[in-house]
Protein backbone atom coordinates (compact mmCIF):
# COMPACT_ATOMS: atom_id res chain seq x y z
CA UNK A 1 0.00 0.00 0.00
CA UNK A 2 0.92 3.58 -1.04
CA UNK A 3 0.91 6.84 1.63
CA UNK A 4 0.53 10.39 0.24
CA UNK A 5 1.67 12.91 2.81
CA UNK A 6 1.59 16.31 1.18
CA UNK A 7 4.30 18.51 1.69
CA UNK A 8 2.49 21.75 2.89
CA UNK A 9 3.37 25.16 1.80
CA UNK A 10 2.16 28.75 2.81
CA UNK A 11 2.91 32.53 1.56
CA UNK A 12 2.39 34.09 -2.15
CA UNK A 13 4.73 32.36 -3.55
CA UNK A 14 2.66 29.47 -5.47
CA UNK A 15 3.92 27.61 -8.33
CA UNK A 16 1.87 26.63 -11.08
CA UNK A 17 0.17 23.31 -11.07
CA UNK A 18 0.24 23.35 -7.00
CA UNK A 19 -2.67 22.19 -5.08
CA UNK A 20 -5.20 23.40 -2.45
CA UNK A 21 -5.12 21.42 0.94
CA UNK A 22 -8.16 20.64 2.02
CA UNK A 23 -9.86 23.79 0.11
CA UNK A 24 -7.83 26.07 2.96
CA UNK A 25 -5.06 28.56 2.39
CA UNK A 26 -2.31 26.21 2.54
CA UNK A 27 -1.04 24.51 -0.97
CA UNK A 28 1.40 21.47 -2.06
CA UNK A 29 3.25 20.82 -4.52
CA UNK A 30 4.74 17.47 -4.03
CA UNK A 31 4.05 14.82 -1.61
CA UNK A 32 6.37 12.40 -0.27
CA UNK A 33 5.49 8.40 -0.62
CA UNK A 34 5.56 5.89 1.99
CA UNK A 35 5.17 2.49 1.94
CA UNK A 36 6.26 -0.32 4.79
CA UNK A 37 8.20 -2.10 2.05
CA UNK A 38 10.34 0.77 0.59
CA UNK A 39 12.47 4.08 1.67
CA UNK A 40 10.20 7.36 1.20
CA UNK A 41 10.68 9.29 -1.81
CA UNK A 42 9.14 12.53 -3.40
CA UNK A 43 7.34 13.45 -6.25
CA UNK A 44 5.34 15.60 -7.86
CA UNK A 45 0.81 16.08 -7.51
CA UNK A 46 0.84 14.59 -10.96
CA UNK A 47 1.53 11.17 -9.59
CA UNK A 48 -1.27 11.33 -7.16
CA UNK A 49 -3.91 8.56 -7.48
CA UNK A 50 -7.51 10.75 -7.97
CA UNK A 51 -9.30 9.33 -5.56
CA UNK A 52 -6.38 10.42 -2.90
CA UNK A 53 -5.67 13.99 -5.32
CA UNK A 54 -9.52 14.70 -4.19
CA UNK A 55 -9.60 13.82 -0.35
CA UNK A 56 -6.43 16.03 -0.22
CA UNK A 57 -8.10 18.88 -1.69
CA UNK A 58 -11.46 18.96 -1.08
CA UNK A 59 -13.01 21.43 1.20
CA UNK A 60 -14.20 20.10 4.39
CA UNK A 61 -17.47 20.65 5.73
CA UNK A 62 -18.41 22.69 8.62
CA UNK A 63 -18.38 20.66 11.80
CA UNK A 64 -21.09 21.79 14.54
CA UNK A 65 -21.01 25.14 11.97
CA UNK A 66 -17.73 25.76 12.37
CA UNK A 67 -15.94 26.53 8.94
CA UNK A 68 -13.10 23.96 8.90
CA UNK A 69 -11.27 26.12 6.69
CA UNK A 70 -9.24 28.23 9.22
CA UNK A 71 -8.12 26.49 12.32
CA UNK A 72 -10.32 26.72 15.54
CA UNK A 73 -9.58 26.14 18.97
CA UNK A 74 -11.19 23.65 21.28
CA UNK A 75 -10.96 24.61 24.53
CA UNK A 76 -10.70 21.87 27.74
CA UNK A 77 -12.99 22.21 30.32
CA UNK A 78 -12.19 19.10 32.44
CA UNK A 79 -14.92 18.76 35.59
CA UNK A 80 -13.00 15.98 37.28
CA UNK A 81 -11.03 15.91 40.02
CA UNK A 82 -8.11 14.10 38.63
CA UNK A 83 -6.83 15.05 35.57
CA UNK A 84 -3.63 15.98 35.10
CA UNK A 85 -2.81 19.42 35.23
CA UNK A 86 -6.14 21.18 36.31
CA UNK A 87 -8.47 18.36 38.09
CA UNK A 88 -10.83 20.01 40.36
CA UNK A 89 -11.07 22.98 39.19
CA UNK A 90 -13.73 23.05 37.44
CA UNK A 91 -16.03 21.54 39.92
CA UNK A 92 -19.58 22.01 39.87
CA UNK A 93 -21.96 23.75 37.76
CA UNK A 94 -21.22 27.52 38.82
CA UNK A 95 -17.40 27.04 38.67
CA UNK A 96 -17.52 25.16 35.22
CA UNK A 97 -19.83 27.71 34.15
CA UNK A 98 -17.77 30.70 35.14
CA UNK A 99 -14.66 28.66 32.85
CA UNK A 100 -16.46 28.24 29.93
CA UNK A 101 -17.46 31.63 29.76
CA UNK A 102 -13.88 32.76 30.00
CA UNK A 103 -12.51 30.51 27.40
CA UNK A 104 -15.03 32.12 24.86
CA UNK A 105 -14.09 35.51 26.07
CA UNK A 106 -10.40 34.76 24.99
CA UNK A 107 -11.51 33.25 21.62
CA UNK A 108 -12.70 29.19 22.25
CA UNK A 109 -14.74 28.05 18.70
CA UNK A 110 -15.81 25.10 20.80
CA UNK A 111 -15.57 23.75 24.41
CA UNK A 112 -14.64 19.84 25.20
CA UNK A 113 -16.59 18.78 28.35
CA UNK A 114 -14.63 15.62 29.89
CA UNK A 115 -16.03 13.92 33.02
CA UNK A 116 -13.75 10.98 32.99
CA UNK A 117 -9.46 11.71 33.19
CA UNK A 118 -7.78 10.19 30.36
CA UNK A 119 -4.46 10.89 32.06
CA UNK A 120 -2.13 8.05 32.17
CA UNK A 121 -2.90 5.79 34.63
CA UNK A 122 -6.66 7.07 35.05
CA UNK A 123 -9.06 5.06 36.76
CA UNK A 124 -12.57 4.37 35.46
CA UNK A 125 -15.74 6.33 36.03
CA UNK A 126 -19.13 5.14 36.13
CA UNK A 127 -21.23 6.50 33.94
CA UNK A 128 -23.68 7.86 36.44
CA UNK A 129 -21.27 9.75 37.98
CA UNK A 130 -19.77 10.93 34.54
CA UNK A 131 -23.09 12.57 33.42
CA UNK A 132 -23.62 13.82 36.95
CA UNK A 133 -20.39 15.98 36.29
CA UNK A 134 -21.04 16.91 32.45
CA UNK A 135 -24.14 17.00 32.08
CA UNK A 136 -25.44 20.02 34.27
CA UNK A 137 -22.14 22.10 33.50
CA UNK A 138 -23.32 21.76 29.58
CA UNK A 139 -27.12 22.61 30.59
CA UNK A 140 -25.62 25.47 32.41
CA UNK A 141 -23.14 26.67 29.46
CA UNK A 142 -26.03 26.19 27.16
CA UNK A 143 -28.85 28.23 28.98
CA UNK A 144 -26.05 31.19 28.30
CA UNK A 145 -23.95 30.60 25.05
CA UNK A 146 -24.39 29.34 21.62
CA UNK A 147 -20.71 28.01 21.79
CA UNK A 148 -20.66 24.97 20.30
CA UNK A 149 -20.11 22.12 22.93
CA UNK A 150 -18.28 18.32 22.31
CA UNK A 151 -18.93 15.76 24.95
CA UNK A 152 -15.57 13.92 26.03
CA UNK A 153 -16.37 10.33 26.29
CA UNK A 154 -16.49 6.94 25.10
CA UNK A 155 -19.61 5.89 26.79
CA UNK A 156 -23.35 5.88 24.86
CA UNK A 157 -25.21 6.21 27.94
CA UNK A 158 -22.93 9.86 28.76
CA UNK A 159 -23.08 11.30 24.95
CA UNK A 160 -26.97 10.20 24.96
CA UNK A 161 -27.57 12.36 28.18
CA UNK A 162 -25.27 15.21 26.88
CA UNK A 163 -26.43 15.28 23.64
CA UNK A 164 -29.98 16.09 24.77
CA UNK A 165 -28.68 19.00 27.70
CA UNK A 166 -26.89 20.89 24.46
CA UNK A 167 -24.06 18.77 23.22
CA UNK A 168 -23.01 19.08 19.37
CA UNK A 169 -20.14 16.41 19.10
CA UNK A 170 -19.01 13.29 20.60
CA UNK A 171 -15.24 13.22 20.88
CA UNK A 172 -14.48 9.14 21.82
CA UNK A 173 -10.61 8.74 23.21
CA UNK A 174 -11.63 5.42 22.57
CA UNK A 175 -11.88 5.62 18.53
CA UNK A 176 -14.96 4.16 19.46
CA UNK A 177 -14.17 0.74 20.14
CA UNK A 178 -15.00 0.84 23.84
CA UNK A 179 -18.95 1.26 24.01
CA UNK A 180 -20.53 -0.39 20.66
CA UNK A 181 -23.66 1.50 21.08
CA UNK A 182 -21.89 5.20 20.74
CA UNK A 183 -21.68 5.16 17.33
CA UNK A 184 -24.70 4.46 16.15
CA UNK A 185 -26.43 7.02 19.08
CA UNK A 186 -24.26 9.26 16.94
CA UNK A 187 -25.49 8.50 13.42
CA UNK A 188 -28.98 8.75 15.27
CA UNK A 189 -28.71 12.01 16.52
CA UNK A 190 -26.58 13.22 13.76
CA UNK A 191 -24.26 14.56 15.63
CA UNK A 192 -20.05 14.83 14.65
CA UNK A 193 -18.14 12.89 16.13
CA UNK A 194 -14.27 13.45 16.58
CA UNK A 195 -12.10 9.79 16.50
CA UNK A 196 -8.91 9.17 18.10
CA UNK A 197 -6.49 6.77 17.81
CA UNK A 198 -4.70 5.56 21.34
CA UNK A 199 -3.07 2.46 22.05
CA UNK A 200 -4.52 0.63 25.51
CA UNK A 201 -6.52 2.45 27.84
CA UNK A 202 -5.63 5.20 30.22
CA UNK A 203 -4.58 2.52 33.34
CA UNK A 204 -2.18 1.20 31.12
CA UNK A 205 -1.36 2.77 27.86
CA UNK A 206 1.95 3.93 28.62
CA UNK A 207 2.90 0.64 29.52
CA UNK A 208 5.54 -0.31 26.67
CA UNK A 209 3.93 1.49 23.72
CA UNK A 210 5.47 -0.36 20.27
CA UNK A 211 4.46 0.06 16.55
CA UNK A 212 5.83 -1.35 13.80
CA UNK A 213 5.81 1.79 11.96
CA UNK A 214 3.99 4.62 14.16
CA UNK A 215 2.81 7.05 11.64
CA UNK A 216 1.42 4.40 9.17
CA UNK A 217 -0.25 1.87 12.17
CA UNK A 218 -1.93 5.30 13.21
CA UNK A 219 -2.82 6.30 9.69
CA UNK A 220 -4.30 2.33 9.25
CA UNK A 221 -6.24 2.67 12.35
CA UNK A 222 -8.17 6.09 11.23
CA UNK A 223 -8.86 4.67 8.12
CA UNK A 224 -10.24 1.64 9.28
CA UNK A 225 -12.55 3.46 12.20
CA UNK A 226 -13.95 6.54 9.92
CA UNK A 227 -14.91 3.40 7.24
CA UNK A 228 -16.77 1.73 10.36
CA UNK A 229 -18.59 4.82 11.41
CA UNK A 230 -19.18 5.68 7.71
CA UNK A 231 -20.91 2.27 7.58
CA UNK A 232 -22.93 3.15 11.11
CA UNK A 233 -24.38 6.34 9.23
CA UNK A 234 -22.23 9.12 10.14
CA UNK A 235 -20.54 11.16 7.16
CA UNK A 236 -17.50 11.52 6.45
CA UNK A 237 -17.11 14.56 6.44
CA UNK A 238 -18.89 15.23 10.01
CA UNK A 239 -15.98 12.88 11.48
CA UNK A 240 -13.45 14.59 12.59
CA UNK A 241 -9.78 12.60 12.93
CA UNK A 242 -7.37 12.61 16.08
CA UNK A 243 -3.71 10.96 16.06
CA UNK A 244 -4.10 10.57 19.54
CA UNK A 245 -0.73 11.98 20.43
CA UNK A 246 0.65 10.70 23.80
CA UNK A 247 -2.32 8.23 24.36
CA UNK A 248 -0.04 4.98 24.25
CA UNK A 249 2.82 6.76 22.88
CA UNK A 250 6.62 7.33 23.78
CA UNK A 251 8.01 10.73 23.34
CA UNK A 252 9.27 9.17 20.04
CA UNK A 253 6.17 8.46 18.78
CA UNK A 254 4.83 11.61 19.66
CA UNK A 255 7.73 13.59 17.58
CA UNK A 256 7.24 10.96 14.61
CA UNK A 257 3.57 11.66 14.62
CA UNK A 258 3.92 15.57 14.26
CA UNK A 259 6.37 15.57 11.65
CA UNK A 260 3.75 13.35 9.80
CA UNK A 261 0.85 15.09 10.42
CA UNK A 262 0.28 16.07 6.81
CA UNK A 263 -0.32 12.57 6.24
CA UNK A 264 -3.67 12.08 8.18
CA UNK A 265 -5.20 15.19 5.55
CA UNK A 266 -5.53 11.98 2.94
CA UNK A 267 -8.73 10.65 5.43
CA UNK A 268 -10.80 13.16 3.82
CA UNK A 269 -11.39 14.57 6.91
CA UNK A 270 -10.45 17.82 9.55
CA UNK A 271 -7.62 17.19 11.91
CA UNK A 272 -7.34 17.86 15.50
CA UNK A 273 -4.50 18.10 17.46
CA UNK A 274 -4.32 17.70 21.32
CA UNK A 275 -0.74 18.38 22.89
CA UNK A 276 -1.70 20.67 25.45
CA UNK A 277 0.55 20.91 28.39
CA UNK A 278 1.19 16.97 27.76
CA UNK A 279 4.47 14.95 29.54
CA UNK A 280 6.84 15.10 26.57
CA UNK A 281 6.18 19.07 26.53
CA UNK A 282 7.45 19.29 29.68
CA UNK A 283 10.19 16.27 28.88
CA UNK A 284 11.34 18.57 25.98
CA UNK A 285 10.73 21.88 27.02
CA UNK A 286 12.40 21.05 30.92
CA UNK A 287 9.47 22.31 32.39
CA UNK A 288 7.80 19.85 34.96
CA UNK A 289 4.81 21.80 35.94
CA UNK A 290 2.16 20.87 33.36
CA UNK A 291 0.33 24.14 34.15
CA UNK A 292 3.93 26.24 33.22
CA UNK A 293 3.69 24.89 29.76
CA UNK A 294 1.87 26.76 27.26
CA UNK A 295 5.18 27.98 25.53
CA UNK A 296 5.43 24.64 24.60
CA UNK A 297 2.00 23.56 23.79
CA UNK A 298 1.89 26.75 21.35
CA UNK A 299 5.00 25.61 19.48
CA UNK A 300 3.66 22.37 18.64
CA UNK A 301 0.14 23.94 18.17
CA UNK A 302 1.32 26.31 15.55
CA UNK A 303 3.52 23.32 14.02
CA UNK A 304 0.60 21.44 13.30
CA UNK A 305 -1.24 24.65 11.79
CA UNK A 306 1.17 24.98 9.41
CA UNK A 307 1.12 21.71 8.32
CA UNK A 308 -3.09 22.38 8.06
CA UNK A 309 -4.63 21.36 11.10
CA UNK A 310 -8.16 22.54 11.33
CA UNK A 311 -8.59 22.19 14.99
CA UNK A 312 -6.28 22.23 18.17
CA UNK A 313 -7.56 21.06 21.76
CA UNK A 314 -6.21 23.37 24.39
CA UNK A 315 -5.87 24.38 27.61
CA UNK A 316 -4.63 27.85 27.38
CA UNK A 317 -7.24 29.40 25.21
CA UNK A 318 -6.52 33.29 25.64
CA UNK A 319 -2.69 32.36 24.57
CA UNK A 320 -3.20 29.92 21.82
CA UNK A 321 -5.60 32.39 20.35
CA UNK A 322 -2.97 35.44 20.13
CA UNK A 323 -0.26 33.05 19.26
CA UNK A 324 -2.59 31.89 16.48
CA UNK A 325 -3.91 35.60 15.11
CA UNK A 326 -0.13 36.47 14.90
CA UNK A 327 1.11 33.73 13.12
CA UNK A 328 -1.69 34.14 10.80
CA UNK A 329 -1.17 37.59 10.11
CA UNK A 330 2.63 37.47 9.25
CA UNK A 331 2.24 34.11 6.78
Amino acid sequence: MMYYRPLVRHGETRPEGALTLAGGSLWFSEVELLSREAPPRIVPVGLIPTEVRHRLTFRRAAIAGLDMTRPKIMGILNVTPDSFSDGGRHIGVEAGVEAAQHMVAAGAHMLDIGGESTRPGASFVPEEEEIARTVPVIAGIRATSEVPISIDTRKAAVAMEALEAGAQLVNDVSGFTYDAALAPLAAQAGAPVCVMHSQGDPETMQNDPRYDHVLLDVYDYLEKQVDRLEATGILRDQIVVDPGIGFGKTQAHNISLIKGLSLFHGLGCPILLGVSRKRFIGDIGQEPQADKRAPGSIAIALAGVAKGVQMLRVHDVAETAQALRLWQATR
